[in-house]
């Protein structure tokens, strides 16, 4: 989405916050990843803004962008993190974030994950399953050390997004179905190297209707309340993520503050610490892609490519998803096409916009796709052997480079003959 305050039209040339995008384009070469920083910290404060009668904690999903800057930039706000990794894991404390802030989920974490993490000091451990308490126990007794666990439950509610991101019905694979909380917490008296501190769910991502949010919360509290009759002492109800963002002018988010109105006054109610763990929400409308058009053609039906330099190695979420990304000339045309944006990979569903109306813009200029904060660089790879891109932040009229661009050689360093 083009948004006035982070991207902008300046005359005919495209800005990020007070750079130009072709300077950028020409200084760093593409494809680039340009991200805003005034984008990240105005989101986070939102989201803060609307939640702020709720005693909330809230902890960033390093999985929808895992840069170090952008970590650092919410570290620096007092964010905590969600990771689902020993990678991610990594990722945030050399970003700065103190253990006590960061929360390991995951449904299949390994032995060696759980370890780090215990050694590192998080606040918690998400466990999804009977198996995974158990192991956590194990692991956590070789350390001499108690885990800090808590619940993910699987609520059953369907919520209506795209089935690849859906998590809290029971075909999905996430969670500990609510009917085996009982069990479970009977479990946890036996396994006395375990803390149960919270509760958690998360029912999916860019879930427009805060009633799945309410219906899913009903779930948890009931669940919340039989752990208290069962003698455990909750610290933490965790809501989990999937806040909403534009990613298509013509299907508008729905705003933070509608959650906010309908999920504040039940969870306060509870009297513990809520949880949230929004990621896309704060920086999937922070960065663009920016890419070189290499060629334009038209074939016998008179369809129009251009074909860019950036593909689905860069950005697969149209590919995976069919997800609609804004894509806008870097210079402004007076006139317009349309034609289909696609990348040099070598796959048919390697394209941005499909019969998509844009600028008319020249071969070798450039073009910005927009929203491209969450699931871009962090899902980028080396199929077709190409070099990930560089990444940079803005900050009013500095630029600077953030992740220099992958080399030849890094390509094959790890490989042995």
């Amino acid at each position: 989405m083009l948004d006035s305050n982070y991207f902008h039209y300046s005359g005919k040339k495209l800005n990020c916050e007070n750079v130009s995008l072709e300077e950028l384009g020409s200084r760093f070469g593409t494809p680039l990843y340009v991200t805003s920083t005034k984008s990240l910290v105005d989101s986070y404060h939102a989201f803060e803004r609307a939640f702020e009668q709720l005693p909330h904690f809230t902890c960033y999903s390093v999985k929808a962008n895992f840069t170090l800057s952008v970590i650092r930039t919410f570290a620096e706000l007092g964010c905590g993190c969600d990771v689902n990794s020993g990678g991610e894991l990594y990722r945030a404390l050399r970003a700065g974030v103190v253990p006590e802030k960061i929360i390991f989920a995951g449904v299949g974490k390994k032995s060696e994950e759980i370890a780090y993490s215990l050694e590192s000091g998080v606040l918690m451990l998400k466990a999804e399953s009977i198996s995974e308490l158990q192991m956590i126990h194990r692991v956590a007794g070789e350390l001499g050390k108690i885990a800090p666990v808590a619940l993910r439950i699987n609520p059953n509610v369907t919520a209506e997004t795209h089935p690849y991101i859906t998590t809290g019905d029971s075909k999905e694979k996430f969670g500990i179905d609510e009917a085996e909380l009982p069990a479970v917490l009977t479990l946890l008296g036996q396994l006395p190297n375990l803390r149960l501190v919270g509760l958690d769910m998360h029912i999916g991502s860019q879930i427009f209707d805060p009633e799945y949010y309410v219906a899913a919360t009903v779930k948890l509290l009931a669940l919340f309340n039989l752990s208290k009759t069962m003698g455990f002492a909750i610290e933490f109800l965790d809501i989990g993520g999937g806040f909403p963002v534009t990613y298509d002018p013509a299907k508008p988010a729905t705003p933070i503050e509608r959650f906010a109105e309908k999920l504040a006054p039940m969870l306060l109610a509870a009297g513990v610490k809520v949880i949230f763990e929004p990621g896309r929400y704060l920086v999937a409308n922070a960065s663009v892609l920016l890419t070189r058009v290499l060629y334009k053609k038209r074939n016998h039906v008179g369809k129009e490519f251009f074909v860019v330099d950036a593909g689905m190695t860069e950005l697969i979420r149209p590919a995976l998803y069919q997800s609609h990304h804004e894509v806008q000339a870097v210079t402004r045309h007076g006139e317009t096409v349309v034609a289909d944006v696609v990348g040099p990979i070598c796959e048919s569903s390697d394209f941005f916009a499909r019969q998509r109306e844009i600028d008319a813009v020249d071969e070798g200029e450039l073009l910005a796709v927009m929203s491209c904060g969450a699931y871009a660089s962090v899902m980028s790879s080396n199929y077709n052997g190409r070099l990930r891109p560089a990444e940079v932040m803005v900050h009013g009229a500095e630029a600077t480079l953030v992740r220099r661009r992958e080399t030849l050689e890094q390509l094959v360093q790890n490989e042995l003959f």
